[in-house]
């Protein structure tokens, strides 16, 4: 069965750092296109990174410059590194793979995604 399963959230000041994890099993992950998407209490869910099955990357703007998302298709795991942490990160952050039908256009909405992740919580504050 297909398993994603994050890790690496907690609790830090603004400015600070964070990697987060997410082991992946049961499906091809290397072909995959996956993505980390977030949701804020009150908001909904929405991609902020993404990689593609040829390393091919996209962020949204709000953490162009700050977040970086990656893969190690040996280990079957995809990290996304945050620098330069903002209150306004605060959210659960989930690791997400594509559907069969998928789009690039769409590649931001949760509606793109068939698998997710149990989720972990990212705290900025002071």
């Amino acid at each position: 069965e297909v398993q994603l399963v994050e890790s690496g959230g907690g609790l830090v000041q603004p400015g600070g750092s964070l990697r987060l994890s997410c082991a992946a099993s049961g499906f091809a992950f290397s072909l995959s296109v996956m993505s980390w998407v977030r949701q804020a209490p009150g908001r909904g869910r929405q991609g902020v990174a993404v990689i593609d099955s040829e390393g091919t990357t996209s962020y949204v703007d709000s953490v162009k410059g700050r977040f970086t998302i990656s893969q190690d298709n040996a280990r079957n795991t995809l990290y996304l590194q945050m620098n330069s942490l903002e209150a306004e990160d605060t959210a659960m952050y989930y690791c997400a793979a594509q559907k069969s039908q998928w789009s690039w256009f769409f590649r931001f909405s949760a509606a793109a995604y068939s698998y997710w992740g149990q989720g972990t919580q990212v705290t900025v504050s002071s």
